[in-house]
């Protein structure tokens, strides 16, 4: 990976693709080359020169240009973010297939253009999609990530922060599984700073309750509905995750961040792309951390993974 160069290609100039961009633009130094893809290339090209015209008022110089898969020979991260979106009376899988079909069409000339980097997948639904990506591209597991759960535990960690009046930085929790309806918290794992908080909850001296940890594991998990329902789609908090990411891999942090990775036997599972905790560093996924769960939040983590192994095996390859 050329480090020094710090060059990322997003395809897919859609809502999520260019929140990602903005986002990558604002907070400055992340990379220095950023390059759109767009199978409308005429957009692609719009964009292109948005983003410039507000590069006088960016952190930091970025070259920013419109171009082609034979660009992303030389990059360190391509961003997938292109997709098509489910049609009325469409059912999941079909819309799975015809993801796949797009994938097939991005990935083959992306390998054949020489790319050696990282993948960072942010297409729904993530988790197959990433899976996709592995088996399209044939690359180590390590270097195909999906944004998993990312968003869903910044929204935990929000939701928490609120509810006990602490800075959501120093809440430590997450959310893992499928980054959809069978995404849960494992609780036991959750920390106020070095504190459980299953122990701040059976404390009598607070009003703590834990059906209040349940509404807010809820919350979390119906957000993206509700979103949706109020203005069609969702693109920020997920544009900056993504530029969350890889700034964790560009700067070789070995941050712990929630992304969708293959298990190689963690969580007794193996194969499957799924959201858990990560070690994210300028090779990729560097280590998954594995949580102890209790045997309730281990059921829960195996629902997860049997939903997404099913929809995966349910496409044609």
């Amino acid at each position: 990976m050329n480090t020094d160069k710090r060059k990322v290609v997003l395809i897919g100039t859609g809502m999520v693709g260019m929140s990602f961009a903005y986002a990558l633009v604002n907070q400055g130094g992340i990379c220095n080359e950023l390059v759109l893809i767009d199978v409308n290339k005429e957009r692609a090209n719009g964009e292109a020169m948005d983003l410039n015209h507000g590069l006088a008022f960016a952190k930091s110089n970025m070259r920013i240009y419109a171009g082609d898969y034979k660009d992303c020979k030389d990059a360190d991260i391509v961003v997938i973010a292109a997709g098509v979106a489910q049609r009325e009376g469409e059912t999941r899988l079909d819309l799975l297939q015809r993801n796949t079909e797009v994938f097939r069409s991005i990935i083959s000339p992306v390998v054949k253009s020489g790319f050696d980097g990282i993948f960072l997948v942010a297409t729904n639904p993530v988790d197959i999609m990433t899976r996709v990506t592995y088996e399209l591209s044939r690359f180590g597991a390590s270097r195909v990530i999906g944004t998993g759960t990312s968003l869903d535990t910044a929204r935990l960690r929000y939701l928490l922060g609120d509810y006990f009046t602490v800075d959501p930085k120093n809440i430590h929790a997450y959310v893992i599984g499928e980054h959809g309806d069978s995404e849960f918290v494992p609780f036991s794992q959750v920390m106020l700073a070095t504190k459980s908080v299953t122990e701040i909850l059976a404390d009598e001296k607070n009003d703590y309750k834990i059906e209040d940890m349940q509404s807010i594991e809820e919350q979390v998990r119906t957000s993206a509905y509700k979103i949706i329902k109020a203005k069609r789609a969702t693109y920020y908090g997920i544009g900056m995750a993504i530029t969350r990411i890889i700034k964790a891999i560009l700067g070789d942090e070995n941050s712990v961040l929630t992304v969708s990775a293959k298990l190689c036997g963690e969580y007794d599972s193996k194969n499957v792309f799924i959201g858990v905790p990560c070690i994210i560093g300028r090779n990729g996924v560097k280590e998954i951390v594995e949580l102890s769960l209790t045997e309730e939040e281990k059921e829960k983590f195996q629902q997860s993974k049997t939903i997404l192994d099913d929809s995966f095996n349910g496409l044609n390859l």
